[in-house]
């Protein structure tokens, strides 16, 4: 799979970029992670932080956290750019 996410049980945050992934039909990993900061040496190793969610595009080489940047990348990147189509992330 070229696209993996870390995300955190219960993070809305991350089920914002999940629920971007299944509306753009993206096929991907999902990585959780422990709960407390200090149990998440690799997404530190990977993104320089241990806060969620981190993405990584092994396709484009793109490695990124913060959820509205990563909902924008995917958007340019895997969608038509119009980061106005409806999200569910209950999904």
């Amino acid at each position: 799979m070229s696209i993996t996410l870390y995300q955190l049980e219960g993070c809305p945050y991350c089920e914002r970029v999940a629920g971007t992934l299944d509306a753009l039909d993206v096929a991907f990993d999902g990585v959780r992670v422990a709960r407390l900061h200090s149990e998440r040496d690799r997404v530190r190793e990977l993104s320089g932080q241990r806060t969620v969610p981190v993405l990584v595009d092994t396709t484009s080489g793109v490695t990124m956290s913060e959820s509205a940047r990563i909902i924008e990348y995917l958007h340019t990147s895997y969608g038509d750019g119009d980061e106005s189509v409806a999200i569910d992330a209950t999904k």
